[in-house]
């Protein structure tokens, strides 16, 4: 019997039944996997080659190659959690994905959250505060605050995550990846939950702060130069919505669904509230997954010589002179 099979039949074991049927929700989550990981593969190589083919003059274009690197490494993961799910799939895959591409799954999704809140305030200082030359915008600076980034989350989370992820699997467990977790492991699950939900909130918020004082420069540098031209003002404000809400929506749903699930899920509480939390858990993770096709949208909009780039190799011949003067940018590079 496998996981999908235990969890529909658990009203044959004195639990509750939810009228859940979990064999369904697996391979409905399967398929929007699997329907989004060709796009997000083409997407993400696609900007790497174009961004390998710029210069790196800046922390913004640190931060910006790093970013896509996560979501490469994120895109890589994604078929084989969507074959995990799948009712029927073998225990070695779905033990390889607890362990392995899960774990490098999660830890993908909060560097980039971090990234996006380092590179919102990155553009805050330049934009908003700019000070001339600052230790923090040398690439010096940029770089070492990546490499940082990477070393802490993997050394700090991923490497240990994995080896308190070891104990023999149950092929009929509901939650094959908690029950591979010692009782240390549950409870450092716990806190990396907790800590990553915490980092997520203060991130939304200083993003919605240093956007919204960005848009506002922008608009008022726009003003003071008594340009008539406010499509450009338009287009700033239209740039800053759509980062937001990109981040919003990827993100939130799955940041406020997760402590409450876990509460349940590290102490083995099998009810309908934990049913119904973990199916919106999954979906809503699925949600944040869409932030690996949705990220190269953002690098259009933030980035100048990007588009630029874009244009020079034919790929979006169309915006080849929509970079250039007559638009206000949320930034110069």
């Amino acid at each position: 019997m496998n996981a999908s099979e235990y969890k529909d039949n658990t009203s044959a074991q004195g639990q509750e039944n939810c009228n859940i049927s979990h064999s369904v929700v697996d391979v409905v989550l399967s398929s929007l996997y699997f329907l989004i990981f060709v796009p997000a593969l083409v997407l993400n190589v696609t900007v790497m080659c174009v961004l390998l083919r710029l210069k790196t003059k800046s922390t913004f274009m640190v931060y910006l190659k790093n970013l896509v690197a996560v979501d490469l490494l994120m895109t890589l993961t994604v078929p084989v959690k969507a074959a995990s799910e799948l009712p029927g799939a073998a225990l070695g895959l779905r033990v390889f994905a607890c362990r392995f591409a899960s774990v490098i799954f999660y830890t993908c999704m909060n560097i980039s959250i971090i990234l996006m809140g380092i590179i919102s305030l990155d553009r805050f200082f330049k934009i908003v505060r700019p000070c001339g030359s600052m230790p923090g915008q040398s690439l010096l600076f940029g770089r070492a605050v990546s490499v940082a980034t990477w070393v802490v989350l993997l050394g700090g989370t991923t490497l240990p995550t994995m080896v308190l992820t070891s104990r023999a699997p149950l092929d009929n467990s509901p939650e094959l990846c908690m029950e591979m977790k010692s009782q240390a492991g549950k409870d450092f699950h716990k806190a990396l939950v907790w800590v990553f939900n915490l980092i997520f909130w203060i991130i939304l918020v200083l993003n919605g702060f240093f956007y919204t004082c960005i848009a506002r420069t922008v608009v008022q540098s726009h003003r003071n130069s008594r340009s008539t031209n406010t499509k450009g003002k338009h287009k700033t404000q239209a740039k800053v919505f759509i980062v937001l809400a990109v981040f919003l929506v990827c993100f939130a749903p799955y940041h406020i669904i997760r402590i409450p699930y876990t509460q349940l899920q590290v102490k083995n509480q099998h009810s309908c509230t934990w049913e119904i939390l973990k199916v919106a858990k999954d979906f809503s993770l699925w949600l944040s997954t869409t932030n690996i096709c949705l990220d190269p949208l953002i690098y259009f909009l933030l980035c100048k010589s990007f588009r630029k780039k874009l244009s020079d190799l034919g790929i979006l011949k169309r915006f080849s002179s929509s970079g250039s003067g007559t638009d206000e940018d949320l930034t110069n590079e």
